[in-house]
């Protein structure tokens, strides 16, 4: 589906007393201690907050069977007054259930869904239905000691309550300047690239791309960043965020060049604003974004910021 001319509807934002699911629609949840520590900090909040029946299950490599991770995705989905679907964590299986999943229910009560990493499925899915999501740190990152995530997941309790983000960052010197404003989309790259060829598959057709990534060697991101070039991804798009490319595995013989570098090499020729250093992705400090929701994005050869428009 072509998301270039779609309105994005924005979820409710949420009040005291509304209610979050949990629900683990991936990989295995390792650490059921960050989950309650999750619960509990945002209940602290005045959430109410519940956990999905197959959060804790396990299967392999999966919170529970497709199939228990499918039944509770679309419990949450069609949850009549919920306001967000906060994912447990991402890993691997997103992908295993999306198409099996019922959004018509979710259309007449959308809720913001909350996640990053193997959720880029989700989000890219909302994107292309319409909806805007938040690409923000999960239960999972819950963990000692905690305020390593205090400002992350504070940051995600003003968004969801409608206070929306403007991000100063400190400049790259491998930053492309320019001014620029779009809808911003995106997610992990890897997620990005499999999706490529499929009914998850976005346009970037005038808007702001969001990229991160954690555990690849370089000529890997080099493969999947090129990956997305042939789908046109960085010619339609109008401006790139570069987030953490976290755990960086090391090549031999050497790859010969930075992320930076490697990124310049294939859309410097597009002449659009490229901000490196935007803290989201896979570290302790993941600031959250609203895909679907416009920004305004300067770079600058000092000082840069991310704005979202009320």
């Amino acid at each position: 589906m072509n998301s270039q001319n779609i309105t994005f509807t924005q979820p409710s934002f949420l009040q005291q007393g509304d209610t979050i699911l949990i629900v683990a629609p991936a990989g295995i949840v390792k650490q059921p201690t960050a989950i309650e520590k999750a619960k509990e900090t945002f209940e602290n909040w005045g959430y109410t907050v519940i956990i999905g029946d197959a959060v804790f299950n396990e299967h392999y490599h999966f919170a529970g069977t497709d199939a228990q991770r499918k039944n509770d995705m679309q419990w949450a989905l069609d949850h009549p007054t919920a306001k967000a679907i906060w994912c447990a964590r991402g890993g691997y299986g997103s992908v295993r259930i999306v198409d099996d999943l019922d959004f018509s229910k979710f259309a007449k009560h959308p809720k913001w869904v909350v996640g990053y990493s193997d959720i880029t499925v989700f989000h890219n899915k909302l994107h292309n239905l319409g909806f805007q999501s938040i690409h923000a740190p999960m239960p999972i990152n819950f963990k000692e000691p905690w305020p390593a995530i205090d400002e992350s997941m504070q940051q995600l309790n003003y968004i969801l309550k409608g206070d929306l983000p403007n991000y100063s960052i400190p400049s790259n010197p491998y930053n492309q300047t320019g001014k620029v404003s779009g809808i911003v989309v995106g997610g992990n790259l890897t997620i990005l690239e499999n999706m490529i060829g499929t009914s998850t598959c976005f346009s970037t057709k005038d808007k702001i791309l969001f990229i991160e990534e954690i555990g690849e060697y370089k000529y890997h991101i080099d493969r999947l960043l090129r990956a997305l070039e042939r789908k046109g991804y960085f010619k339609d798009c109008a401006g790139l965020i570069l987030g953490d490319f976290t755990d960086t595995k090391q090549n031999y013989p050497e790859f010969g060049q930075s992320i930076e570098e490697i990124v310049l090499s294939i859309v410097e020729k597009y002449n659009i604003p490229v901000l490196f250093d935007f803290p989201a992705g896979h570290e302790d400090k993941n600031m959250g974004l609203i895909f679907g929701h416009e920004i305004l994005m300067t770079v600058g050869n000092n000082s840069s910021s991310v704005k979202f428009s009320n």
